[in-house]
C-alpha cells in the first residue's frame, strides 16, 4: 500500500480553499486507498510573528476540523507535528544537504520576506529554511504521494531534490515522493482578489470563506464576490478570473465541470446565488460535526496522542538510519 502524507498549518482558520483543494480528497480518497498520515504542522506557524496561545488554539481547531471533515482514526493517522521529534531531527540533516541558493529561490520566501521588509519587520531565519522542515515532514515517513494544492508543488520538487542528493551522497535512505492534485478547484482564489489564493491569514477575511463561517456570512461573502466586465457567464481563467473562480467553486461542490456549468447561467447574480447555496450545504455537516467534537476535547486528545505514537513508530527507524548514513555516532 502506498503511503500518503500531507498537513495543514495553523496560522489562521481553515478555509473553503483548504477543504476543496486538499482536505476533501484526503477524506474521500487518500485515507481509503493508502497508508495515510495527516498532520497539523504547528512548527511551521513559528516562522512569523505569532501569539503562542493563538497557535495552540488554532492547532486544536485544525485537528478538530480534520476529524469533523471525515478523517477516520481507524483508517488514517492524525497527529500534531511537534508531538513527533523526528520532524525537527531530520530537518537539520536536510539543512546540511540543502543550499542557500535553493532556499532563496523559493517563491513563498520571496513573497513573505518582501512583505515583512515592506512592513519594516525583520525576516526570521526559519522563514528561509522552513521548506527544508517541510521536506523532513514528507521524507520521515517514506512518503509516496503528497496530495496538496498546486501552490505547494515547488516544495515537493525541493523535497525530491534533497532526497536524491542525500541518497547519492550517503546511500539510499529516502523514498522519492510525488505530488497529486484534485481534479477541480486545486487552487481556490480570493473572492475579492481572484488573482490571489484564498488564504487563512487574509486581512479582514472578506474574500475568504472559513469552514466555520455561519451560513449568512458565507452567502454574504459570495454574493459580494468580485466578477468581471461584461454580463455573459464564460469560463476563462485569463480574461474572467472572478467568474472562473465562482464556476470552479460551484463545480467542486457539485462534482461538475466549470465549462459546462457556465452555459447554464445568463447572469452573475444567479451564479453567485447558486454557488453560495452550494457552499452552505457543503459545509453544513462539517460545522455540525465540529460542534460535537469541540464539546468532547478528551476524544480529540486521544486521537492525537495515538496518532503521534504511530507516526513516531514509523519515522524514528528511518530518521535513525539517516543519522547513521550521514556519519553521526549512534548512542549506546
Amino acid at each position: 500500500m502506498k503511503r500518503t502524507f500531507s498537513g495543514v498549518k495553523p496560522t489562521g482558520h481553515l478555509t473553503l480553499g483548504n477543504y476543496l483543494g486538499a482536505v476533501r480528497r484526503w477524506v474521500g480518497t487518500d485515507q481509503h486507498r493508502s497508508d495515510a498520515l495527516f498532520c497539523v504542522v504547528d512548527l511551521h506557524a513559528l516562522t512569523v510573528q505569532h501569539d503562542p496561545a493563538r497557535v495552540r488554539r488554532l492547532s486544536r481547531q485544525a485537528a478538530t476540523l480534520l476529524l469533523a471533515a471525515g478523517l477516520d482514526p481507524e483508517l488514517c493517522t492524525v497527529f500534531v507535528q511537534s508531538h513527533v521529534d523526528e520532524h525537527a531531527r531530520l530537518s537539520y540533516l536536510l539543512e546540511c544537504t540543502a543550499t542557500d541558493g535553493e532556499m532563496r529561490r523559493m517563491i513563498q520566501y520571496k513573497e513573505k520576506g518582501a512583505q515583512a521588509r515592506a512592513a519594516g519587520a525583520s525576516v526570521r531565519l526559519s522563514l528561509l529554511t522552513y521548506p527544508v522542515l517541510m521536506a523532513a515532514d514528507i521524507l520521515a515517513y517514506a512518503t509516496d504521494e503528497v496530495p496538496v494544492g498546486d501552490d505547494q508543488a515547488q516544495h515537493v520538487e525541493l523535497t525530491r531534490d534533497l532526497a536524491v542528493r542525500f541518497n547519492q551522497r550517503y546511500g539510499h535512505v529516502f523514498t522519492l515522493p510525488r505530488t497529486v492534485h484534485p481534479r477541480v478547484a486545486a487552487r481556490v482564489m480570493d473572492l475579492q482578489d481572484p488573482a490571489s489564493k484564498m488564504g487563512k491569514s487574509s486581512d479582514g477575511g472578506v474574500g475568504t470563506v472559513y469552514l466555520l463561517d455561519d451560513p449568512d456570512a458565507v452567502r454574504r461573502k459570495i454574493m459580494r464576490a468580485v466578477t468581471d466586465s461584461g454580463q455573459d457567464v464564460v469560463y476563462d481563467r485569463e480574461t474572467r478570473p472572478g467568474v472562473a473562480n465562482l464556476l470552479e467553486i460551484l463545480a467542486a461542490c457539485e462534482n461538475g465541470e466549470p465549462e459546462g456549468l457556465a452555459g447554464a447561467y445568463e447572469s452573475y447574480g444567479a451564479l453567485k446565488k447558486d454557488t453560495a447555496e452550494a457552499v452552505v450545504e457543503l459545509l453544513r455537516p462539517l460545522r455540525e460535526r465540529h460542534a460535537e467534537l469541540a464539546a468532547d476535547p478528551a476524544y480529540v486528545d486521544e486521537v492525537l496522542t495515538a496518532g503521534a505514537a504511530r507516526a513516531r513508530g514509523i519515522a524514528r527507524p528511518l530518521v535513525d538510519r539517516a543519522y547513521r548514513a550521514i556519519g553521526l555516532l549512534p548512542p549506546r
